[in-house]
């Protein structure tokens, strides 16, 4: 007879066996669950939505094509099967795209069928194909055929593949070149090399934001202009439609209906009927706004649209939905304003890398969280560093309420024609594809100097950033522009961005405190504050990079790892350096903001708030007590 000891051995077996079981049947079923869940499967474009549409992120056949033989040997007919599968819109670099491949691969391909629904093309409707972005260099095969190519990494674009479609299922055939070591092209911190060191980090190539299938009227809104004018109580609406548009239907026949709302409550309709389009203008409606409600991050008041385009009998031709905010932005006797009101700006630089996703966040609500622990740190904006980012965070931050500074990912150090034309034509895609959000009140194409690292004194260089400031103003006059942040600046600049990495906040103050009496002064981190020839124009200075303290957290080691000065042993040494650095910026007065480096620590580098998983150094209430 067993004992009891035995028996309650036996029991307690039996029953960790049964947990045993119990875990790995619901690891299968969350398998199954998840094997099947589409990544990022949200609409890509929240600021200008269409009812008909259709996600191509989840599984793509995926190959490599070192040798660059895919071309001679006719990959894009879409016959051949591909050996790999990946996951869109993660790159083959991310661990989530099911690869996780670092090394140098130039040339890659995509394939995958897809089954177009008969109502996408009814009634002569459009079926257009939507790439978030891709990275380099892309061309697009659809049964065969080639139906659109693109160049630039950073910005989304489409293809009109109605004509190249058949019923069934057809075949989608995607090839991107990204030349990992051509430092003339504009990649932001991705580096030319093969393993990632200091400020640099790993590459994206191929696709790495999301794609989709959308149905559009033959004459339709292909982009929207939404400029507010808060003085005069109004917003101007302008709407870009496509192409060929005037050929479809009369073009004075044509009128643009909006619904505003605001806080879910109707606040009436308004409409314009554009009578003047038969000589190429575009309809702008003028909308006058009673008891305007503005935008801050203190109260992210936004009003959502319904825009409709109108034909002469009265059909609806094209409908969207959209959104803006009203806010003004200026600067004043070394200030920055908020809707005409002083604001000292509190950010933080993110360089928008995730630990599994690199350039591309894992989900929507890793997005959310971000700027959730921004504004719980106390900061009230960001600087998302050297990269256009995803323009669901930037719809997130019109909604959550953060400030952004937009910024273009730069080339590092080589300068010649081709970065040049490269540079200016994603630059003003970023522009024209960002302009409606609240949230950005400033731009910043150039960063140190990056491309033109002989500004100092190089004439022609000079001449291309201020060209930048000039461009972007033409392209937008609501915002403010910072010709080249961190140093070397010319007089063409809204902001005079300094980045100073003084370990302390003593060091800081000594250094800074001639700035209180005499401005012109400003002193040198290592490169002039203005390049040879050129004086200051009374522009707010901000300190737009500072701080990047390294400390590990729970003393997790990284290879190579980075900071700037001394990495802190201790969380109390890691605040007391902190307090000091921030308490002595907001105690120049000559100062109008501050960018504390960084939201978060990227690879090797250890220097954020968050570690690279996003788990806070310190509490929020403690970073808040600091930064606020």
């Amino acid at each position: 007879m067993q004992s009891a000891h035995a028996q309650q051995f036996k029991f307690s077996l039996l029953k960790f066996s049964c947990c045993l079981l119990v875990l790995y049947l619901a690891a299968i079923a969350a398998h199954a669950q998840t094997s099947n869940v589409v990544p990022r499967p949200e609409y890509p474009r929240p600021d200008f939505v269409r009812a008909e549409w259709q996600t191509l992120n989840g599984t793509w056949e995926f190959d490599f094509d070192d040798a660059n033989k895919g071309i001679a040997e006719g990959w894009y007919k879409g016959e051949r099967r591909l050996t790999r599968t990946i996951q869109v819109p993660f790159a083959f670099q991310a661990k989530l795209s099911g690869i996780g491949d670092t090394s140098f691969h130039d040339v890659v391909w995509y394939r995958r069928q897809v089954s177009v629904p008969d109502s996408y093309r009814a009634g002569g409707k459009r079926v257009m194909l939507n790439f978030g972005a891709v990275d380099y260099e892309t061309r697009i095969w659809i049964n065969g055929a080639q139906a659109g190519a693109h160049r630039g990494g950073n910005i989304g674009f489409a293809c009109d593949i109605t004509p190249y479609l058949k019923a069934g299922d057809n075949v989608i055939v995607v090839r991107a070149f990204d030349p990992s070591e051509d430092r003339t092209i504009p990649r932001g911190k991705q580096f030319w090399k093969q393993q990632s060191e200091a400020i640099w980090y790993t590459r994206t190539s191929g696709i790495w934001q999301s794609v989709w299938l959308e149905s559009v009227a033959p004459t339709h809104i292909k982009r929207l202009r939404v400029t507010p004018d808060v003085d005069n109580s109004q917003v101007a609406i302008e709407a870009v439609l496509n192409d060929d548009a005037a050929t479809n239907v009369g073009a004075s026949d044509l009128r643009v209906r909006v619904a505003l709302r605001f806080e879910n409550q109707e606040r009436g309709r308004s409409e314009i009927a554009a009578t003047n389009m038969e000589d190429g203008s575009r309809p702008v409606m003028l909308i006058k706004l009673h008891n305007q409600q503005l935008w801050s991050p203190e109260r992210p008041a936004l009003y959502d649209m319904t825009i409709e385009l109108v034909g002469a009998n009265g059909q609806v031709l094209d409908k969207v939905e959209s959104y803006f905010g009203q806010r003004k932005v200026s600067h004043h006797d070394g200030r920055i304003y908020l809707n005409n009101e002083p604001y000292y700006l509190k950010m933080v630089l993110d360089q928008g890398y995730w630990q599994d996703g690199i350039l591309t966040p894992p989900s929507d609500e890793a997005m959310q969280y971000d700027i959730r622990m921004t504004k719980a740190f106390g900061f009230n904006g960001s600087r998302k560093h050297q990269k256009v980012e995803d323009p669901r965070w930037l719809y997130h931050c019109d909604k959550m309420g953060l400030i952004v500074w937009g910024e273009m990912a730069n080339a590092f150090d080589i300068y010649t024609d081709a970065y040049v034309a490269r540079f200016m034509e994603e630059w003003q895609q970023a522009v024209e594809r960002d302009y409606n959000h609240p949230s950005i009140i400033a731009w910043t194409p150039i960063n140190e100097s990056w491309g033109v690292t002989r500004i100092l004194t190089d004439k022609r260089q000079q001449a291309h950033v201020k060209a930048l400031y000039y461009l972007t103003h033409s392209l937008d006059a609501t915002r403010l522009v910072s010709d080249n942040d961190g140093w070397e600046h010319t007089d063409t600049t809204d902001i005079f961005g300094i980045h100073d990495y003084a370990r302390t906040g003593d060091e800081f103050a000594a250094k800074y405190k001639i700035l209180e009496t005499d401005k012109t002064n400003i002193p040198r981190n290592g490169r002039e504050a203005l390049a040879f020839g050129y004086k200051y124009n009374n522009t707010p200075i901000v300190l737009t990079e500072f701080g990047g303290i390294a400390y590990r957290f729970n003393d997790r080691r990284v290879a190579n790892e980075f900071g700037y000065g001394n990495t802190e042993p201790t969380k109390e040494a890691f605040m007391n350096r902190l307090d000091g650095l921030v308490r002595a910026v907001r105690a120049n007065r000559a100062i109008a903001g501050y960018c504390y480096t960084q939201l978060t620590d990227v690879e090797q580098e250890i220097n954020g708030l968050m570690t690279y998983d996003r788990k806070p150094k310190a509490t929020a209430q403690e970073f808040a007590r600091i930064f606020n």
